[in-house]
């Protein structure tokens, strides 16, 4: 016997399931859902009433740190933030130190999130060696050891021809690039969106064709190569457009937004001193970001992830210029979409678990977003009716930098549950 979930708002739009049920994990898969299952039947009963249970959150867009910079966060720290956020899976990038440009940090990073178990961790590996942009990775090799997906973030690679031999490479694999678009050469020293906020604190710019022009160019390498690209951290009206385009053309493109670029603006940048606002791609202006939300409520824009990027304190205390860019989110994002999306009307509670479970899963390629009978448990259960205010002492990650602070959200996560394992308990936490 297993965990019975009793009284739940079941939503699978995998199979069409929205409705209360009862659900049942026998080991590690769902074995049952009905409307009614008899809590004798399980070792452990979740009493879901007032609560959605849907498919364990996926996130593709993190950074644990881990190794190298393990003073920010770790594997550990990372997926006790990413259980307590009601994520299952998460994408770590590669701008770790060793960079995971081989099969050796692949396989450890891999291994170590396997045994401490809280949260299914795929290793992203990086497009070149060192990420120096110089030369490509074996790529084989490193899906061979578990690599899913490529990406060089926190830059792009420069060089267009070896970006097209790379897309060329992983398109014969199967995996997709996960693509970070900056123009190293127009971003220059920017620090936040070049506009009237910009001039008016005195602070370098950094416009929207530095994302444009690598986005364009790497849509157009993969309509050359058929490989699957998948843009991180869209903030930009145009990389909305291109998307768009690419769309309707066929391409196996495909584009994320995170809740920041959905939530803030430039003008949200008080003063120099407001480094938990500062992050790459920058906050843009509010036409930026209607169009972003325009393209997640039309199914443009496929995923929401956090791109969870931890820093100390002392290194956000440097003020705008010196401070490094990044927030955390994995702990905030599904309530920040809930309250700022979904109770607005914006997105349908389908849509959500689409952008944060469903499509990840598509793009990854793995059997997830879906808690049919027999599938894997892997299943979010979150109170949407429990308001309450973001502080970052509360987080679980070690990392505290976001510029959520005092903010007011709808929906908890109670408990989230990685392949029948209950990995995230609210009440137990407290």
């Amino acid at each position: 016997m297993g965990i019975v979930i009793q009284n739940g708002r079941v939503i699978n739009p995998l199979s069409g399931i929205d409705g209360i049920y009862d659900l049942r994990i026998d080991r590690d898969r769902v074995s049952a859902i009905e409307k009614r299952i008899d809590a004798s039947e399980g070792d452990e009963v979740i009493d879901a009433r007032g609560c959605f249970v849907v498919p364990g959150l996926i996130d593709l867009h993190v950074h644990f740190r881990d190794p190298g910079f393990t003073y920010k966060e770790d594997i550990k720290s990372g997926s006790d933030a990413a259980a307590a956020g009601g994520f299952t899976t998460v994408c770590a990038m590669p701008n770790t130190s060793p960079v995971a440009d081989n099969p050796s940090v692949i396989e450890d990073v891999q291994r170590r999130a396997a045994e401490y178990g809280k949260c299914r961790v795929y290793q992203v590996g990086s497009i070149t060696r060192g990420m120096e942009g110089r030369e490509l990775v074996d790529f084989a090799a490193m899906h061979k050891a578990g690599c899913i997906a490529f990406s060089e973030d926190g830059k792009s690679v420069m060089n267009a021809a070896l970006m097209r031999s790379a897309l060329k490479r992983t398109a014969a694999l199967g995996v997709p690039v996960f693509d970070h678009c900056e123009d190293s050469n127009l971003a220059a020293d920017g620090v936040m969106n070049d506009g009237e906020r910009a001039k008016a604190l005195g602070l370098p710019g950094i416009s929207n064709a530095v994302e444009n022009t690598i986005a364009a160019r790497d849509i157009m390498l993969a309509q050359e190569t058929g490989a699957k690209l998948h843009l991180c951290h869209c903030s930009t009206q145009e990389s909305v457009d291109l998307i768009w385009d690419a769309k309707m053309k066929e391409l196996n493109v495909s584009g994320e937004v995170c809740p920041h670029h959905f939530l803030l603006t430039d003008e949200d940048i008080l003063d120099e001193g407001s480094a938990n606002f500062k992050m790459n791609p920058p906050l843009r202006s509010r036409d930026d970001v209607d169009e972003l939300i325009w393209g997640l409520a039309n199914n443009i824009m496929d995923v929401i992830s956090t791109d969870h990027a931890p820093h100390t304190g002392d290194e956000k205390a440097a003020g705008f210029i010196k401070a490094p860019f990044g927030i955390v989110g994995l702990e905030t994002s599904l309530a920040l979409t809930y309250t700022h999306l979904v109770q607005t009307g914006i997105l349908t509670m389908q849509q959500l678990i689409a952008k944060m479970s469903i499509n990840p899963a598509k793009i990854l390629g793995i059997d997830r977003g879906d808690i049919s009978c027999s599938k894997v448990a892997d299943i979010t259960i979150f109170d949407s009716r429990e308001l309450y205010e973001i502080h970052a002492s509360d987080f679980k990650g070690r990392a505290k930098n976001m510029p959520y602070e005092g903010r007011v959200v709808s929906g908890r996560v109670k408990y989230t549950i990685l392949e029948g394992k209950v990995t995230y308990d609210s009440e137990a936490d407290q």
